[in-house]
């Protein structure tokens, strides 16, 4: 992987974290509960299709292990929340919840 490559996917697993801390809260507090689940599409696939679902992605996988965006969620937003003085205990339902996400994700496609 060249520095171009490395530095792109760097970015690209910032961008994900730093969206969800940004908006997502803000779609919830406008909508409530279903802005949840618009955040979900909006952010997650906008974010995904940059990434992943382009000819030029910002992510480059290099070897054989594949990383899923679960994984910089999780890490990005325990990070946050961190940052922000709140406690770890706080962000382990996150956490927890972007380690089964990516699971499941790696899951899915490896079996296809």
């Amino acid at each position: 992987m060249n520095i171009t490559f490395a530095l792109t996917t760097m970015l690209g697993g910032f961008i994900l974290p730093f969206f969800i801390v940004m908006f997502w809260d803000k779609f919830v507090e406008k909508l409530g509960p279903i802005g949840g689940w618009v955040a979900a599409f909006f952010i997650i696939g906008t974010i995904w299709r940059l990434n992943h679902g382009s000819n030029n992605p910002l992510i480059h996988q290099s070897g054989k292990i594949w990383i899923d965006m679960a994984w910089a969620a999780g890490i990005g937003v325990l990070s946050a929340s961190l940052v922000s003085g709140d406690k770890i205990m706080k962000s382990i339902s996150t956490l927890l919840a972007a380690v089964i996400g990516g699971l499941l994700g790696g899951l899915i496609l490896y079996m296809f």
